[in-house]
């Protein structure tokens, strides 16, 4: 999927001459935590966070206390004077797995979303994100996890999917994950039914292993532990 299908369009937006109090109180009234900068025509040109402005205003001001001295002297500060000018943006052609990475990589928020000329079209913040996931692997409705542990072989998760059309469960998303043990692949089914019994009984009479996902998990977990001593 690509960013554009999930991030916001209708972006707040501020100036780099705007007071550090106008982005403040533009961040509070509407409960966001990163505002794009932009200059005429929409133009990008920064990004304000939340923690810009604590960093750059003494905790009095910023939670709305303080003198009144200390508030005209503070408004004389501009975004343009805290933003980060060097922004990291997702473009038109990006898709969910890039937006993740690199939130990943750079422990950022939200970003900005851009066409070829620099235009602010979007901004994609780890909710939205997170909202796209859900859709993506339908566990926006109820169903079961399963989590079978199968060879590491090409072909071993079209047989995992052609058994569970077999027996008309209808299937939400499946995951293939990294190896649990040596030669071993976890294959997670997200299925839209909660009457998946006779499904595991198949599965455990063509051989399959069915792990409890917590199991896999700690497992897993485990493992990497081990391997850092």
């Amino acid at each position: 999927m690509f960013v554009t299908k999930a991030m916001t369009r209708k972006v707040l937006t501020v100036t780099p001459d705007d007071s550090l109090l106008d982005a403040r109180e533009l961040m509070k009234t509407h409960k966001v935590h990163h505002v794009p900068v932009v200059e005429k025509g929409k133009k990008l040109v920064g990004i304000i966070s939340d923690r810009d402005i604590r960093s750059a205003m003494p905790s009095t001001l910023y939670y709305e206390s303080g003198s009144e001295r200390e508030r005209e002297k503070l408004e004389r500060f501009r975004v343009k004077d805290v933003m980060t000018a060097n922004v990291i943006t997702l473009s038109l052609r990006d898709t969910l797995q890039d937006a993740l990475l690199l939130l990943l990589k750079y422990d950022f928020g939200a970003l900005p979303v851009v066409d070829n000329e620099g235009i602010l079209v979007g901004i994609l913040a780890v909710r939205d994100l997170l909202r796209a996931l859900v859709t993506l692997l339908g566990i926006g409705q109820p169903g079961s996890l399963l989590c079978l542990l199968v060879e590491d072989h090409l072909g071993e998760t079209k047989k995992i999917v052609d058994l569970i059309f077999e027996e008309k469960v209808p299937i939400g998303s499946v995951l293939a994950v990294r190896h649990w043990e040596p030669g071993k692949r976890a294959v997670f089914p997200y299925l839209m039914s909660m009457n998946i019994g006779p499904l595991k009984k198949r599965f455990q009479e063509q051989g399959y292993k069915i792990l409890d996902p917590v199991e896999w998990y700690l497992g897993d977990v485990g493992r990497e532990k081990q391997e850092k001593k």
